[in-house]
């Protein structure tokens, strides 16, 4: 069995950087899902996708994939690049942009 080690990406629907700053040991599915004919929903028989181990660092995540024996890939994070706004552009002078209502 092979698990990705990956830091989780900020959800688009907050905010915040809340469950951003742990580790994550997820396994990789081990079939494809598939769609059920009666009712439409995806699904499988994979009951280790619905493991997800969290970790407070990448050495404790990698250690305990060690001790377990399993092969694993870590996906490093990549940095956020903060955009710094205010709610006060939008009715500067100058503006880029047209102002429709």
């Amino acid at each position: 069995m092979t698990a990705r080690i990956f830091k989780p990406a900020k959800s688009a629907m907050q905010s915040g950087a809340a469950r951003t700053r742990e580790w994550v040991l997820q396994p990789e599915p081990a079939d494809a899902k598939a769609i059920d004919p009666l009712t439409g929903w995806s699904g499988s028989g994979d009951t280790g996708s619905q493991v997800e181990l969290s970790f407070d660092t990448r050495e404790e995540a990698v250690a305990y994939a060690e001790r377990m024996g399993l092969a694993y890939t870590v996906i490093e994070p990549q940095p956020r690049k903060p955009v710094h706004k205010a709610y006060s552009d939008n009715f500067k002078y100058g503006r880029i942009g047209s102002w429709t209502h």
